[in-house]
């Protein structure tokens, strides 16, 4: 394998390698489905491209062939069942259990018949049947596109780049020297295609399942502009997490108040779709930039609170309010209208006026002191350069952060 080819390999295995890094996220996240389906589509795609490239340490070019026809078999099988539940056609379990049983007996049907054959035939056929399902599976995702489901449009365009990849990786395994570089170009630039199509598939499938356990898990208290706790129910995290403190006060609780000063103004220039598309970026910002391990919700109606159950490491509180600072203050473009076609098409230019307030509180403090000291330090913050207040403990008073190179 020259050098041209195994650059256009790599960078396939590279979006393979992204793949499983996002599943491992969403894994973290409690995401199992999502990270799961992920996780497998990249692994069975891999294990097609390692095989079919010959990578596998099998020197026999008889046996080569007989492991490839099997790998093909099951992975035209997988594959094929994954993106018939991604599309949602196996929700009703009596079809789920004939469609499986049909794809299960085809593809033993195939390997047994391919016994019969010589390996190279049997390699040819298998790669046959991984071409005819993903052609079945086109023809499906098509019919579904037309009656109206959007997310198989995107199947559509995926499932056309595995055709792509299928054809060009059977004619390399069946011609493995005189293949020339382009089909290994094509077939490598095809399968990242498709792994990325998946990939965003995925997420719109799963997207609303995502929303739709926040939703359930806190109920009535869940606020849907920012997707967070509300003020009520931040009231029962911040609770939990003190009462959680005097069972091991060794561990300090960090709390991080959030304010957001022109607000009302927002409000008053452009409207209340403004204000909210305003709240709906800064959560979205906040929910990006911090780490799994901390808890956030809102607090009032100007501003966010974050919670941290171990804060023994108060440079990282410190931190993370930096961070924090730093990434609500970016300068944005806000809808002004409620309209659909208006949504995407940012008319007023808004910088929040963001205030930030680090505390790294004692098992002697009475939660609801602590988001008011909290709060206070945020508004405090807002006349500070840094737009960061602390407590300093040498001057036992609320003062502005130091500059990150002299902390």
């Amino acid at each position: 394998m020259d050098m041209l080819v195994a650059g256009f390999w790599g960078a396939f295995f590279g979006t393979v390698a992204l793949m499983l890094a996002g599943s491992l996220a969403a894994f973290a996240r409690s995401l199992q489905r999502v990270a799961l389906t992920a996780a497998l589509s990249s692994l069975v795609s891999a294990l097609f491209v390692v095989a079919y490239l010959g990578l596998l340490p099998i020197e026999n070019p008889a046996h080569q062939s007989r492991f490839l026809a099997h790998v093909a078999t099951f992975t035209s099988v997988v594959l094929g069942l994954m993106l018939l539940a991604m599309l949602g056609l196996l929700r009703d379990p009596v079809v789920a259990q004939r469609v499986r049983a049909v794809m299960v007996v085809v593809g033993a049907l195939v390997l047994a018949f391919g016994w019969t054959l010589d390996a190279p035939e049997s390699l040819a056929l298998s790669s046959m049947l991984a071409f005819i399902v993903g052609a079945v599976m086109l023809v499906i995702c098509i019919r579904s596109a037309r009656r109206g489901d959007r997310l198989a449009w995107v199947a559509v365009t995926g499932v056309s780049f595995m055709l792509v990849a299928v054809s060009g990786l059977s004619w390399i395994a069946l011609d493995r020297e005189g293949a020339p570089w382009q089909v290994h170009a094509l077939s490598a630039l095809s399968g990242m295609a498709y792994l990325s199509t998946m990939a965003t598939a995925l997420w719109i499938r799963y997207s609303y399942l995502i929303e739709l356990r926040e939703v359930v898990i806190h109920g009535p208290s869940y606020d849907p502009i920012t997707r967070m706790r509300s003020h009520t129910e931040t009231g029962q995290m911040v609770g939990l997490a003190f009462f959680r403190q005097h069972e091991d006060a060794t561990h300090p609780v960090g709390v991080i108040g959030i304010a957001i000063g022109n607000l009302y103004m927002l409000e008053k220039m452009h409207g209340r779709p403004a204000l909210n598309h305003a709240l709906f970026v800064c959560a979205s910002r906040l929910r990006r930039c911090m780490p799994g391990d901390v808890e956030m919700g809102r607090l009032g109606e100007d501003g966010f609170l974050l919670l941290l159950r171990d804060a023994a490491d108060m440079q990282r509180v410190v931190r993370l309010g930096r961070l924090v600072a730093e990434r609500l203050s970016r300068p944005v473009k806000l809808s002004t209208s409620g309209a659909p076609a208006d949504l995407e098409a940012g008319q007023a230019h808004w910088v929040a006026q963001v205030g930030v307030g680090v505390l790294a509180t004692t098992a002697q403090v009475r939660p609801s002191a602590a988001v008011k000291m909290a709060r206070a330090m945020a508004r405090t913050a807002w006349s500070y350069a840094s737009r960061v207040a602390w407590h300093d403990q040498a001057l036992g008073e609320i003062a502005e952060l130091p500059a990150a190179d002299a902390a």
